[in-house]
């Protein structure tokens, strides 16, 4: 029973944490959807798979999101066009090197400023590369879920209309003003975009009797939001369960007691990582109280892998990618954060 209590204790913990920042990113996700030109920003993205992904893990810099926020953004990002390897380069790279984090980082570490630098380039390297390993993959439905993958093909058929920034109220909408599961039709009732059909979609657009176009943006983006958090918030809950109970039934004793040795003790700290999902804002402060009996290297494999993959981030990511590629992500970020870490253990 006082396990139990204990699991309950961390679930809420974890919960409690990790929705602030999902809810940003929600709202980002919202914002992006209303205020920003699609076309536009695909335009700025390189088509290059290499300069894409360093563009999609750069534009993490700007997005002070964490690994359950940064979700919802790479969905819109996937819906709007983006290229595989910068939308994947972000999903990556943001919930590492936003200034949030960075911040926190170097407030936990600021005796060793190499850790912050490391935390940053690492995680760079990592979500740059697998970027470009999925770019080879053109068309991204196959490894999305069904229904994302639909939404996508629907708006791939339906012509693109530019939005003027200062036009009357009674033009059409872009693409983006589509929610995450429904569309608002004229009247106040959403309708799902899995029964329109192509005219019926197309020709969405502002109410004549809308007082303004900025109260319509307003609907929409609350609109969104609701959306979004109900479809997102499940897979927090699902994942932040998941994350308490192994806290619970697995000794910890049992993961450090393989931080020994320089390898094992890499290979503890990134199980510890998944295995604890700790927000990316406050994980530097956790492992600084492993800075005295583990390594630097094992110290930076934790900082890492952990936001890029833990049991949080992984039941959000099952919310757009199929299970099959929430493997190959979870096996290649591993792969390539030994190797770096390890580089690190024996050349910096």
């Amino acid at each position: 029973m006082t396990q139990l209590h204990h699991a309950f204790t961390l679930f809420l913990s974890l919960l409690v944490e990790a929705f602030p920042f999902l809810l940003l990113g929600v709202a980002l996700s919202s914002g992006l959807l209303l205020w920003i030109d699609e076309g536009k920003l695909i335009a700025t993205v390189p088509k290059n798979p290499l300069l894409a992904a360093i563009a999609g893990s750069c534009i993490g810099f700007l997005f002070p999101v964490c690994e359950c926020g940064n979700v919802p953004v790479a969905r819109r990002f996937l819906m709007q066009g983006l290229p595989n390897s910068a939308a994947i380069g972000f999903l990556l790279a943001a919930p590492t090197i936003n200034p949030i984090v960075v911040w926190s980082t170097w407030v936990a570490f600021r005796d060793q400023p190499q850790i912050v630098i490391y935390r940053v380039i690492f995680s760079l390297i990592i979500a740059i590369t697998i970027g470009c390993i999925f770019s080879v993959q053109k068309d991204p439905r196959p490894m999305l879920q069904p229904l994302l993958a639909k939404r996508i093909t629907q708006i791939s058929r339906q012509p693109k209309f530019s939005r003027p920034r200062k036009k009357e109220p009674n033009l059409r909408e872009s693409m983006l003003l589509e929610s995450g599961t429904f569309l608002l039709a004229d009247g106040k009732n959403p309708i799902r975009l899995d029964g329109l059909d192509e005219m019926s979609a197309a020709t969405l657009s502002l109410s004549k009797n809308q007082s303004s176009v900025f109260i319509r943006r307003l609907n929409l983006f609350l609109e969104n939001v609701t959306q979004e958090l109900r479809e997102l918030g499940g897979m927090l809950i699902l994942g932040s369960a998941i994350a308490a109970c192994l806290q619970v039934f697995v000794p910890r004793e049992i993961v450090l007691s393989l931080g020994q040795g320089t390898i094992s003790s890499i290979v503890a700290m990134m199980l510890l990582a998944a295995i604890v999902s700790i927000c990316s804002t406050v994980d530097a402060f956790f492992a600084l109280s492993f800075a005295s009996t583990f390594t630097t290297s094992s110290i930076l494999a934790f900082l890492v892998f952990g936001p890029m993959i833990d049991i949080k981030a992984v039941g959000l990511m099952l919310s757009i990618f199929q299970p099959r590629m929430i493997v190959y992500l979870f096996a290649l970020a591993a792969q390539l954060t030994f190797i770096l870490a390890l580089f690190h253990s024996y050349f910096l």
